[in-house]
């Protein structure tokens, strides 16, 4: 019988990694209430500033290279990957088990943070617990964790602790993912009951007291990271199905807490409208337009969260592309990238990362510590501006099936006359003149045929 089911968990491998999977998409919120705490909105303007970030995806799912933590919802959805043939509790049985498994023994959190920062990334969310439970922290209110399973006596167990020190050795912005649902706790999936959705498996109203004792879970884990870990500037939390009023966790008091320990802390109550979600997180999309409050795009490298085997990357340019447009329109950009079990970032990832990097490293005035302007976009073209609105920046996307042309040409944003327009990957002057409402700008035949992405800066009328 043994070999039958590992037969089975073979199978499931293979056809799970035989199709990307593109993961949950949560729904976004569509108003905002700004902060009323003066440390809150001075620390939401820096932020504003980074435009670039990383979110980190780890855990059991990443040994086998599944989608993360989902495979254990018994929900019938397509994204969600499970052999229909294996029984759904020893599929359970055998996704626990893995904390035997995850043993990541060449676990190097200053390659992770040397090869990010080599990427023009700025700051780092770490995934502290996903849905299924599984802490990467040392946390004291359960077993379940990266402390009590195979890595449990290496000296760096507490992957948490290393991973934050060494993107803030960096001069990195510093958060904690952190899933408000447990789908590993008996306080929210109940063993006495079956587990039908991602939602508490019981009903609350009936025992309050077993879900009273998952409110004091969910915020002795949030106050251990809070206070344990040293200065972290974001909470981002996950799963917005748990809130008020019906899977109400106390999240103001939660977050006042966390405050106390950690003064001007960004709260990110993803999708859950109100005070504690200081900024909206479209997820694997960008908004359409502008949006007049802060906000956050986050997208995989790849077509998953997690690692997978034989992943499919963005190139560097897709990536450059998506942080220009994301920038025009006022947002931040999150990058999805998985560590391997191994516990390091493969050569695939670090090689787009360089290339980023090194296009950020020319370009990047035109990014970071930018703001919008009012007219954002012409064409393939698109527009950030300085701080103090005496600078302009213009980003050229070539089109892919498009002839390189001689000049470029853009509608509105007219430069000031007489003043110098400068390419900023060489810091040269480049002609440029108006024809009515459009300028047109020439930089040199060989720029123009390398069709590369092509910032410039200028004063405006």
């Amino acid at each position: 019988m043994k070999k039958y089911v590992l037969g089975f968990l073979f199978l499931i491998l293979c056809l799970i990694n035989l199709f990307p999977q593109q993961g949950f998409v949560h729904e976004t919120s569509q108003e905002y209430v700004w902060p009323t705490d003066k440390n809150v909105l001075e620390k939401l303007d820096r932020w504003q500033d980074l435009k670039f970030g990383v979110l980190f995806h780890w855990g059991l799912y990443s040994v086998p290279g599944i989608v993360e933590s989902w495979s254990i919802c018994s929900e019938d959805e397509d994204w969600i990957p499970r052999d229909s043939t294996i029984a759904y509790d020893e599929y359970k049985k055998w996704y626990w088990g893995l904390i035997d498994r995850f043993n990541p023994t060449q676990f190097n959190p200053e390659q992770w943070a040397q090869a990010t920062k080599d990427g023009g990334i700025k700051y780092m969310i770490f995934t502290t617990k996903h849905h299924d439970g599984f802490n990467l922290f040392d946390t004291k209110q359960t077993n379940f964790s990266i402390t009590h399973g195979a890595f449990k006596d290496n000296p760096h167990a507490d992957v948490t602790k290393y991973i934050l020190e060494a993107f803030r050795n960096k001069g990195f912005m510093v958060g904690t993912y952190f899933s408000k649902p447990d789908w590993h706790s008996e306080y929210y999936w109940w063993p006495y009951f079956a587990t039908p959705t991602r939602n508490v498996n019981y009903k609350i109203e009936r025992h309050p007291d077993r879900w009273q004792k998952f409110q004091k879970f969910t915020a002795n884990q949030i106050l251990e990271l809070m206070t344990n870990y040293g200065h972290i500037d974001i909470l981002w939390l996950d799963g917005g199905w748990v809130r008020a009023p019906r899977q109400d966790i106390k999240m103001d008091d939660i977050i006042a807490q966390a405050r106390q320990s950690q003064p001007g802390l960004i709260a990110v109550d993803r999708t859950v409208h109100g005070a504690n979600e200081n900024y909206l997180t479209p997820e694997r999309s960008i908004p359409e337009k502008q949006l007049p409050y802060p906000w956050e795009s986050c997208i995989t490298l790849g077509t998953d969260w997690g690692w997978t085997p034989n992943a499919k990357f963005k190139t560097a340019d897709e990536v450059i592309s998506l942080l220009v447009e994301v920038t025009a329109k006022g947002g931040n950009l999150l990058l999805g990238i998985g560590p391997t079990p191994e516990g390091i970032i493969q050569p695939e990832v670090v090689d787009r990362l360089t290339k980023i990097g090194h296009w950020l490293k020319m370009n990047g005035e035109a990014i970071y510590n930018t703001r919008i302007t009012p007219d954002y976009r012409s064409g393939n073209v698109w527009f950030t501006q300085s701080k103090d609105q005496k600078t302009r920046y213009a980003i050229f996307i070539p089109a892919k099936d498009e002839a390189p042309k001689s000049f470029i040409e853009w509608e509105n944003n007219l430069p000031m006359k007489g003043t110098k327009m400068k390419l900023l990957q060489n810091g040269k002057a480049v002609k440029w003149q108006q024809h009515g409402n459009f300028i047109r700008v020439y930089p040199d035949k060989k720029t123009m045929n390398e069709r590369s992405i092509l910032a410039f800066s200028f004063q405006v009328k």
